[in-house]
C-alpha cells in the first residue's frame, strides 16, 4: 500500500472513529437536554406562580434551575416562549349536563370570569398569545382540549362541535381581551352580572340552539 492510499485509510477510520464517539455520545447529550428542559420549565412554573409574569424573569428562572440565563434564552428565545411552554392551566369548567340547559350559556360566561379574575397567569397567557406562537398554541390546545369536549356534552349536532367551540371562544376570549389586555374602559367598567347578561345568551345560542 502506498502512503496516499494509507493516508486515504487512517483518514476514514479517523472519522469512523468520530462518528461512532458521535453516536455514542448523543443520548447522552439528549438525556442532558431533556433535564435541562425539565429544570428550566419546573422553575419557571414556581417562580411565575410566586412573582406573577410581570415580575418573574429570565435571570432568577435560571438562578433557581441551577444554569446560566443564557441556557434558557437557546431553548426558549425569550420570557414569552417560556412562559408559553410552561403554562399548564386547568380551566376546570363545569360539567354543563349538570346545569338546566337553558341556564348553560350564563354559568359559562360567569366560570370564565371567575378563572380570568381570580388567576393573572390566564391574562398573561393571552397577552404573549397575541405576540407569540408557541402562547398562541397553548391556549388552542386548551380551547382545543377541555371546551371543545364541554361543547360536544350538549350540542344538538356533533358535525358542528369545531365550529360552536370556536364561536364560543370568539366571545369569551374576546370580551378576555377588551376587559384585562387591552382595558377598554366600557369593557372595563361593566359589571360582572351585566357581563353575563349580555353574552349569556350568545354563548348559549352557540352551545344549544339548533344551526342556522
Amino acid at each position: 500500500m502506498d502512503e496516499e492510499s494509507a493516508a486515504e485509510g487512517k483518514a476514514r477510520a479517523d472519522a469512523g472513529a468520530a462518528t461512532n464517539l458521535a453516536t455514542a455520545a448523543s443520548p447522552r447529550l439528549h438525556r442532558r437536554s431533556d433535564a435541562t428542559r425539565a429544570a428550566i420549565l419546573h422553575a419557571a412554573r414556581d417562580r411565575f406562580a410566586a412573582d406573577g409574569y410581570e415580575r418573574a424573569t429570565i435571570r432568577a428562572i435560571a438562578r433557581d434551575a441551577g444554569i446560566d440565563p443564557s441556557m434558557v434564552m437557546r431553548y426558549y428565545g425569550n420570557k414569552e416562549g417560556l412562559f408559553a411552554a410552561a403554562s399548564e392551566f386547568d380551566l376546570r369548567l363545569p360539567q354543563l349536563t349538570d346545569v338546566p340547559r337553558e341556564e348553560a350559556g350564563a354559568r359559562l360566561v360567569s366560570h370564565f370570569l371567575n378563572r380570568w379574575e381570580g388567576d393573572e397567569t390566564l391574562t398573561a397567557l393571552l397577552r404573549v398569545s397575541v405576540t407569540n406562537s408557541a402562547g398562541a398554541e397553548r391556549v388552542q390546545a386548551l380551547f382545543r382540549d377541555q371546551v371543545a369536549p364541554l361543547v360536544a356534552a350538549v350540542c344538538p349536532d356533533p358535525a358542528q362541535v369545531p365550529m360552536r367551540a370556536a364561536l364560543l371562544s370568539s366571545q369569551i376570549l374576546g370580551m378576555a381581551l377588551s376587559r384585562y389586555v387591552l382595558k377598554l374602559p366600557p369593557a372595563a367598567a361593566l359589571t360582572h352580572q351585566e357581563i353575563v347578561d349580555w353574552l349569556g345568551p350568545t354563548v348559549q345560542r352557540y352551545l344549544t340552539a339548533d344551526g342556522p
